[in-house]
C-alpha cells in the first residue's frame, strides 16, 4: 500500500483532486489517500488530517487572522513526513501553505507533484524557480504556462482543465424551470457571488442591490449558494430582499450558468466553469481595502479573470473593487442585454476559448502522472 499526501485547502482543489483520487481508485490502484481535503474527496476515500473549512481564507489582512492555525498546520505536518514519509506529495493550487511543505518535502527526499501550480505569472514570479527547486514534477491545467516551464526546463505536462469533465448539466431547461418556478417567458439574470463566506459578505449584498435596479416584471433573478458558505446568513440575507422573482440555486449551478441569459460571476473558478459553458457574463472583484492596496502593488498583469488572462484579451468586462458597484453592474448587463452585437460578440470569444482550454481528461492524464512515480 503507497501513501499519497494531499493538500488541497479550496473547494476547487477538493472537487479537482476527488476526480483524480476517483480515476485512481477506479484502476485498483493500491494506493491510501490523506491529508488536507474536503467532503468530495472523503467520499472517494480520502483521510482528512484537519477540518477542511478552516483553510478557506483569502487575502492578506483574512491569512493574518488564521496565522497560528497555519504554523499548527505546518507543525504536524512536518512531524507526519518525519516519522512516517508518504510515498509522495500532491499538492493541489493553495500556494501559501503548499509552497512551504513543497520545501520540508524536498529536504526530507519525499517527491512532489504540484498539480494545478501557483499563479507565479500574475505575481510572485520567484515561485518558479521555488516550483523547480522544490517539486518533481508539475501538472498544469492552462496551456500558456507551457512557455514558462520549457525557460526553465522543468518537468511537466498540460493534462488539460479539470472543468471539461467536471461540469455535468443533468437537467433540461424546462427541469430546471419547474424545480424552481422559474418563468420560461422571462429573461433570467444569475448571479455567482462565491464559494468563500467572505466572498458572500463583501459580494451578496451588492448583487441583491443591483436586482432592486431591474424592473422585476421582465426578469427572474437566481442566486447560486455553494455548500461551502453559511446557510444562515445567506438565506436572512436573501430574504431580507423579499424579491419574488429571486431564486436561491444549490447543486444545480452549472444548469443555472447554461440556462441564464446572462450572468454575474464573482472571480475565481466560477468564471472560467461560466466562460467554458458559453454564457456571457461580467467578472466582478472587491476584497477588503488593506488586502486590495496590499495586491495592486504586487500583482504584474493587467486583468483580473481567468478566462481573459486565459485569452490574453479582454472578453468578458471586469468591474473591480470600487468599480464593483450595483450602479456600475446595473449599467453593464443593460449595456450588453441591450445590443445583440456586443453579447453575440462575448459568445463567439467564449467558443474560442472553450477550444484553447481543450477536450484532456484532468483526471485521466495526472492519475497517469501519479502512478509513472511507482513504475
Amino acid at each position: 500500500m503507497k501513501k499519497i499526501f494531499w493538500i488541497a485547502g479550496e473547494n476547487s482543489g477538493d472537487l479537482h483532486s476527488s476526480k483524480v483520487i476517483e480515476e485512481l481508485s477506479g484502476r485498483n490502484s493500491n494506493f491510501e489517500h490523506f491529508g488536507i481535503g474536503g467532503r468530495l474527496m472523503e467520499k472517494v476515500g480520502f483521510k482528512p488530517l484537519f477540518p477542511f473549512d478552516r483553510f478557506s481564507v483569502m487575502g492578506f489582512v483574512e491569512v493574518l487572522k488564521h496565522l497560528f492555525f497555519f504554523i499548527k498546520v505546518e507543525k504536524r505536518i512536518k512531524q507526519i513526513f518525519r516519522a512516517a514519509p508518504p510515498d509522495l506529495v500532491v499538492l493541489v493550487d493553495y500556494p501559501g501553505l503548499n509552497m512551504r511543505i513543497a520545501k520540508i518535502a524536498k529536504v526530507l527526499n519525499i517527491p512532489v507533484l504540484y498539480f494545478i501550480c501557483p499563479q507565479f505569472w500574475a505575481w510572485k514570479y520567484k515561485r518558479i524557480h521555488q516550483l523547480k527547486k522544490f517539486t518533481n514534477f508539475i501538472a498544469f491545467i492552462l496551456p500558456f504556462e507551457q512557455k514558462y516551464f520549457d525557460k526553465y526546463q522543468i518537468k511537466s505536462r498540460f493534462v488539460g482543465h479539470p472543468i471539461a469533465e467536471e461540469i455535468n448539466i443533468k437537467l433540461s431547461k424546462k427541469e430546471f424551470a419547474e424545480k424552481y418556478n422559474l418563468d420560461l417567458d422571462k429573461k433570467w439574470l444569475g448571479f455567482v457571488p462565491g464559494s468563500r463566506n467572505i466572498e458572500i459578505k463583501k459580494m451578496l449584498p451588492i448583487f441583491l442591490k443591483t436586482v432592486g435596479k431591474f424592473n422585476s416584471g421582465n426578469f427572474n433573478f437566481l442566486f447560486s449558494k455553494a455548500n461551502s458558505v453559511n446557510r444562515t446568513y445567506f438565506e436572512r440575507t436573501v430574504q431580507k430582499l423579499n424579491h419574488p422573482h429571486l431564486r436561491i440555486i444549490e447543486n444545480h449551478n452549472y444548469e443555472m450558468m447554461k440556462y441564464c441569459d446572462f450572468l454575474v460571476v464573482a472571480s475565481g473558478t466560477a468564471t472560467l466553469e461560466t466562460a467554458y459553458i458559453g454564457t456571457p457574463f461580467i467578472i466582478v472583484y472587491k476584497t477588503s481595502r488593506i488586502s486590495y492596496e496590499i495586491g495592486k502593488r504586487f500583482v504584474k498583469i493587467k486583468r483580473i479573470g481567468l478566462p481573459n488572462i486565459v485569452m490574453d484579451k479582454n472578453v468578458l468586462p471586469e468591474l473591480v473593487q470600487d468599480d464593483a458597484s450595483a450602479d456600475n453592474i446595473f449599467k453593464t448587463i443593460s449595456e450588453i442585454l441591450s445590443s445583440q452585437r456586443k453579447y453575440q460578440k462575448i459568445s463567439v470569444q467564449l467558443t474560442e476559448l472553450h477550444r484553447v482550454l481543450g477536450e484532456k481528461s484532468a483526471s485521466k492524464e495526472t492519475a497517469n502522472i501519479i502512478e509513472s512515480f511507482f513504475q
